[in-house]
This record gives structure tokens, sequence and C-alpha cells, in this order.
């Protein structure tokens, strides 16, 4: 692990322990609407004004919350919440691929909707297959993708061998296939299979545990730089 790595990691354990308050996530949640003094914090939270500027400190310090002196009465300051360090809390893993390879079992339904899903969401080329490939896509993933703005009209079904390169970027989206790959520098997705049931709503909520995961995938990915 580098250095910039270790210094990451101990800036966002300092906000999570910052957080770790009752009171200190109540302030939070109260800047995360708007601005306020510490007084107006204090009486709308029955804090003492002791302990409150014991927890505005804690924040600070953690950079969650900055002070601004008041344009009018300069004596004033009015606590802010600053967004940024709270977006930085969740994990900055950044991966280099020329390719995405969406695997699972019969790549007829989650790694069809995933390579579809991912083409909205990132330039990185994208492709998928499965390890024991079925003769066609299914048609609910077909019709739950068109009833969320995708087409799989065209989408065919291949075997792993003949899709995946040395360097992709695998993500198994089904423990069958996460299991079949072995080991190796591969993502999994435990995403149940919605063929087994074979509702409409199996469907959906696979839809969207998918899309949910490619929201957070999608923006640590990047091609190689030349």
């Amino acid at each position: 692990m580098n250095t910039d790595s270790v210094c990451n990691l101990d800036a966002r354990a300092r906000v999570h322990a910052a957080l770790g308050d009752p009171s200190r996530l109540s302030i939070v949640d109260r800047l995360a609407l708007g601005d306020a003094s510490p007084g107006e914090i204090g009486r709308l939270l029955g804090l003492p004004t002791n302990l409150l500027a014991h927890h505005v400190k804690i924040l600070q310090e953690a950079g969650v919350v900055e002070r601004q002196r008041s344009e009018g009465d300069r004596r004033r300051t009015y606590l802010r919440l600053v967004p940024r360090t709270l977006a930085e809390l969740l994990p900055s893993t950044y991966r280099q691929a020329p390719r995405v390879v969406f695997v699972c079992t019969h790549n007829s339904a989650r790694s069809q909707l995933a390579a579809a899903l991912w083409v909205r969401k990132s330039s990185v080329p994208v492709a998928s297959a499965g390890t024991q490939p079925a003769e066609r896509v299914h048609p609910q993933a077909v019709g739950v993708a068109r009833h969320h703005g995708l087409t799989l009209d065209k989408a065919h079904t291949a075997h792993l061998d003949a899709v995946v390169r040395p360097d992709d970027l695998v993500v198994a989206v089904c423990d069958s296939a996460h299991e079949d790959l072995g080991g190796g520098d591969h993502l999994h997705w435990s995403v149940p299979d919605p063929v087994r049931s074979g509702t409409d709503d199996a469907f959906e909520r696979a839809f969207a545990d998918i899309a949910d995961r490619i929201d957070r995938l999608a923006p640590a990915v990047h091609l190689p730089k030349e």
C-alpha cells in the first residue's frame, strides 16, 4: 500500500470517528439543510456551550465542518458542511482496463443486462459471456431491458473462452460463474438468478441490483494510459 493510500485511509477513519457520536451526527444532519451559527445549533439540539464547542472542534479537525464569518455582524460565525469530505468516505479505488466483461453462467440475463447498463454509464468498451452459454438471451431479460429503455433485441450469447482477453476486467455477476472462474483478479457480484423463479419481479430486482453496482463501478474504471 502506497503513502497516498495510507493517508487517504487515515483521513477517512478520522471522518468516520468524528461521525460516530449521535450529537455530532445530529449537527451534520442539521447542516446538510443549511448553515447555522453555533448558538442556533446548540439551542436546536439542546447542547450546552462547552459540549457543543467540543463536538464542533472534532468535526472541524476531521474536515467535516468549517466556520465562516458573517458578512453582516462580523462578530458572528456560521457553521457549514464540507460535502466533499463526506463524498470521499467511499473508497477511491481505481482500475485500469481496456474492456470490461460481465460473466454469468448462461449469458442469458444478468451479464447481458450488466453490459447494456454499462454502455449508459461508461465509455470503456464492454462485452458479456457465459461459462455455459444458453442458446439465446432470456425473453424476460429482453423485456425488463426494454422497460428501462435498453435493447437486447440483437444480443447473442457466447462462451467466455471465445470472449475474454488477458487484460479484460472480468466481473462475475453470479456465484456459479465466480466459483467456476476460481482464483484470479476478477470481481464478483452475488446477484440472485432471476430465471430460477421466472417472475417479472425477480428480473426487476436483478436489474436494480446490477444498476446500483454499475453506478459504483463505472466511475472507478478507466482506460489504460497510452
